[in-house]
């Protein structure tokens, strides 16, 4: 270890590894995965190819610096870091190389994501069976380090049950292969002194092994040695499976394949407590199900009141629930299951769910689990760790009750969850991590926890590892003759230590290296932060902190989610929101990136995102990069010389309202020939990009000469009055969309003003961080529209992302019962048409045999929902494509010089497809950056819902 760090970085590169980083940036990013700790690597590698890592393994042997192999990183126990070369498969070899339907296998590389090959074996029939939440996101390479298992293990098994073969390096720099059961006898080729040394090990100690080994199906803490003893064919694949990379890296897998059911059926059962239902869980694998998954009011409550009661579908009476999957040969078959299923589990109440939204929209609750209950019910931040302990499945009740009450003696809580029928519970506790004591705190609730466990013969981990948070743990729960036994296979495999130290064998404590205790508190009266951080106790520490590295914002854009456009674009750690994450925590807290809020690191990582503000919803956490970028411009510029597009673009509501008193002047003078070229640079913007037009006449005079503008507060005689907020877009480029939206709400019995008093919502300021003049401007905006909420009268925004502002910004910079009571009284149309229909004043317009391709506005769909649109559009018969992903230009983010490029490939995700595949299609687009994007890249023009309902 003695070699240097540019020293280090040079052996790799003169290896022939393409892709080796030593910077800041990377290293701090790489210091921690989902855990709770935090090890600074000393470089980070992504190789190319199996060479690449071979290379890899041959420096850490010649310079002595050990290995960690990673996958997406999105370990919970602390399995993908280390203090040397990490190695991270996920960003080159993620291909999934050959499905052969005929022998249902498939061959992928270690980085393949979990999501990528399912969709490839989807195509001819079949799947991959363990199916972790973190699907979307996790790769092969990881799931066989942990042995992964997922809702679905009850029915498909781990992965160490589905892995047919593995090519494999070992510390020593040999390849070796593996083969794993069913039609052949198991075998490892390539070390045959290994194998002998493996088989005396196993012999000398065969009670043991038998006696404390491989009890029950989730017992994965430790090796899982059982399988090299004689009587399961001395398979040394599946025991190298969950072995956490302390004894081989996975370069290749061939992975078993199974056929989709022809038909499932989803039974929710409701129980008075959560330990009912895990009293009952351990029936319903003889009843044939695939998955029975628990879950606790209090995820419900957290899931509803962070996306909105819509989010849960109807459950039955209860205060806990179990999911519930059956299968059959056709519908009515799985039907049958169910409706055993009900009939024979003693619950309060139960309920087929036979809606597919509704079904996914349940396990979704489920997925997201292990990102929701990242606050515990006491709104304290909740911490893996103690994460995911299993016990037999008859005594998950016994387990529950007794942990509780362990908790209770401890002073801690948090959101229990998990695979109920497997015996294997998913917990964040809220253990105090921040205060003086914290490590010795930690030490003395997981020993407790760990003797509990170890007294109902279950195992410290049940699917994600032991890693450094439980490894240390293990003489709790296995004899010293078994740990010993742990020592002599690691040594066989790695005699000098070489792969992930401190994990499984010679363990550092489980309270070494944690993370959260060097956070340090960042507030608006020490640090003079601009916004109050209200959900986070005005810390924004605590706020960056909220990322627990669940990695949702690597997962691959769904229809209904927006995180993370730009990693998306460019598959990079430092452009998720985790990076960004990562990247301010060591800023703030003192690590590897010292050079405070102008850190070049700081602004690498944060120069692509977008602001979309995506993560603030689809992130489990809650985590909401837009607000933190805006706070580092904020600080890093305050009083300084700012770049171009602050000014020109972050100042565009004050030159639209100057371009707007001769438009026909500057849009002549914009449409010269060479004058964007010349022009545009200057002001910070890519040539490449459209101007936008002005209207001849704005919104606001239209309104004036139809007599719209009154006082806000002079709503008296008026029926369903209704406040316009006229923002900057809809008032100078596209006033057609205010009017649009008078005739709408006349027609919905409603009747639209204009407020007299002028307003902003500050938000191109709060987008480059021009934070003071955004408060100035979001206070007297508060003012002016304070009288009609007072009064009673709604205000509906017309472009999203203002009416976003004046939401979710407005009472987060402006510390006032008015800024809070604006940002109540805010409403979209579709809200207000919503109302005005139920209330029998309107009825939706009959748009049968009309197709829609609907691009919600990232910030509708973050701040607002998207709900009552979609539920509106619904009602009017419209055949309707919702997208998720961004439209990719996003406000000033795809016009600035610099990201015009990301900003197309961000279309190219989902906008772009789907216009293309709907050429005759209505494109609809709230957003004016939406609408410019889709003017931009294509021949389409995009229109607002208020045009559509009217047209």
């Amino acid at each position: 270890m003695s070699v240097s760090l540019d020293d280090l970085g040079a052996e790799l590169r003169r290896a022939g590894i393409a892709d080796v980083r030593t910077d800041p940036l990377s290293i701090g990013m790489y210091a921690a995965d989902a855990s709770i700790y935090r090890v600074p690597p000393r470089a980070v590698v992504l190789p190319r190819d199996t060479d690449e890592v071979a290379a890899a393994l041959a420096v850490a042997r010649s310079t002595g610096v050990p290995l960690t192999a990673r996958g997406a990183g999105t370990s919970c126990a602390g399995n993908a870091i280390g203090p040397g070369i990490v190695v991270d498969t996920s960003r080159h070899l993620g291909r999934v190389l050959e499905v052969d339907p005929e022998s249902r296998t498939a061959l992928v590389e270690p980085g393949t994501v979990h999501a990528t090959l399912q969709a490839s074996a989807r195509q001819h029939g079949l799947r991959f069976g363990p199916d972790p939440s973190s699907h979307t996101r996790c790769v092969i390479g990881g799931m066989i380090g942990n042995n992964a298992c997922g809702n679905r293990a009850l029915g498909y098994g781990r992965t160490s049950d589905n892995i047919a073969a593995m090519s494999l390096l070992l510390a020593d720099g040999r390849a070796v292969e593996t083969t794993t059961g069913v039609g052949g006898t198991p075998s490892l080729t390539g070390a045959d002194d290994l194998v002998s040394r493996l088989t005396r090990l196993t012999d000398d100690h065969l009670a043991t092994i038998r006696t404390e080994l491989g009890r029950f199906g989730r017992q994965v803490s430790g090796y899982a040695l059982e399988h090299l003893l004689p009587e399961h064919g001395r398979d040394v694949g599946r025991m190298l499976v969950g072995s956490e990379g302390t004894l081989a890296v996975v370069t290749q897998a061939r992975v078993r394949l199974v056929t989709d059911p022809p038909a499932t059926c989803l039974v929710a059962l409701g129980f008075e407590d959560i330990y009912a239902a895990g009293d009952v869980a351990h029936l319903l694998r003889g009843l044939g199900a695939v998955a029975a998954e628990g879950i606790d009011r209090r995820i419900v409550e957290v899931t509803a009141r962070r996306r909105g009661p819509a989010a849960v579908p109807d459950l039955p009476k209860g205060a806990a629930w179990l999911f519930v999957e059956v299968t059959g040969a056709d519908e009515g078959e799985a039907m049958v299951a169910a409706r055993r299923v009900v009939a024979e589990i003693p619950a309060v109440e139960a309920r087929v769910v036979t809606d597919p939204a509704e079904v996914r929209a349940l396990w979704r609750i489920r997925e997201d689990g292990a990102g929701l209950s990242s606050r515990s019910p006491r709104d304290r931040p909740a911490h893996a760790g103690w994460e995911d302990a299993a016990v037999p499945p008859e005594r998950m009740g016994e387990y529950l009750r007794r942990l509780d009450a362990l908790l209770a003696e401890h002073d801690v809580t948090g959101l229990p969850y998990g695979h109920f029928g497997d015996g294997c519970l998913h917990i964040r506790l809220d253990v105090d991590l921040a205060s003086p004591g914290a490590p010795a705190r930690y030490r003395s609730l997981v020993e407790d926890a760990a003797d509990l466990v170890a007294s109902l013969g279950g195992s410290l981990s049940g699917e994600h590892g032991d890693g450094r948070a439980r490894s240390a743990l293990l003489p709790r729960m296995y004899s010293p003759e078994v740990i010993s036994l742990f020592g002599a296979v690691k040594h066989a495999f790695d005699e000098r230590g070489l792969l992930n130290p401190g994990v499984l064998v010679d363990p550092d404590p489980a309270e070494a290296s944690l993370r959260i205790p060097r956070a340090r508190p960042v507030t608006r009266s020490h640090d003079g932060l601009a916004f109050a951080y209200p959900e986070d106790d005005g810390d924004l520490g605590q706020a960056l902190h909220r990322c627990t590295g669940v990695g949702k914002c690597r997962a691959a854009g769904t229809s209904s989610t927006v995180m993370c456009p730009s990693y998306l674009a460019t598959r990079e750690e430092k452009d998720s929101t985790r990076g960004r994450a990562r990247a301010l925590q060591e800023m703030l807290d003192g690590g590897t990136i010292s050079g405070g809020w102008s850190d070049p690191a700081v602004h690498e990582t944060l120069d692509l995102c977008l602001s979309c503000k995506g993560c603030a919803s689809d992130c489990p956490t809650g985590v909401d990069m837009a607000t933190y970028k805006a706070e580092v411009l904020h600080q890093t510029y305050r009083g300084r010389l700012r770049p171009r597009s602050h000014y020109s673009l972050g100042r565009l509501p004050e030159l639209s309202r100057i371009a707007s008193r001769m438009p026909r002047v500057v849009n002549a003078l914009t449409s010269l020939p060479g004058a964007k070229r010349l022009t545009l640079p200057l002001a910070g913007v890519d040539p490449r990009r459209n101007l936008p037009t002005f209207a001849r006449q704005t919104f606001r005079a239209w309104a004036q000469d139809e007599g719209l503008i009154r006082p806000a507060g002079d709503v008296a005689g008026l029926d369903h009055p209704v406040a316009i907020f006229v923002d900057s877009f809809t008032d100078h480029f596209s006033p057609r969309v205010g009017q649009a939206a008078v005739t709408l709400l006349r027609q919905a019995g409603y009747t639209p003003f204009v407020p007299a008093e002028r307003g902003c919502c500050g938000l191109t300021l709060i987008s480059t961080g021009q934070l003071d003049r955004a408060a100035s401007t979001l206070a007297q905006a508060s003012e002016a529209l304070a009288p009609a909420v007072a009064a009673g009268v709604p205000v509906v925004g017309l472009e999203p992302s203002c009416t976003a502002a004046l939401r979710h910004d407005l009472p987060r910079l402006v510390d006032t019962d008015t800024a809070r009571s604006v940002a109540e009284g805010v409403r979209t149309v579709a809200e207000l048409l919503v109302v005005a229909q139920d209330e029998g004043r309107w009825s939706a317009p009959d748009l049968t045999g009309t197709t829609v391709v609907a691009q919600p506005h990232c910030h509708h769909h973050a701040v607002m929902t998207w709900q009552a649109d979609e539920a509106l559009l619904a009602r009017t018969g419209a055949t309707v494509q919702r997208l998720g992903g961004c439209c990719g230009l996003a406000g000033n983010f795809g016009v600035e010089l610099g990201h015009y490029e990301v900003s197309v490939e961000v279309a190219r995700q989902q906008l772009l497809p789907a216009m293309e595949a709907a050429p005759d299609a209505v494109v609809l687009a709230d957003g004016f950056s939406c609408q410019t994007q889709v003017a931009d890249l294509s021949d389409r023009e995009a229109i607002h819902l208020v045009e559509l309902l009217t047209r």
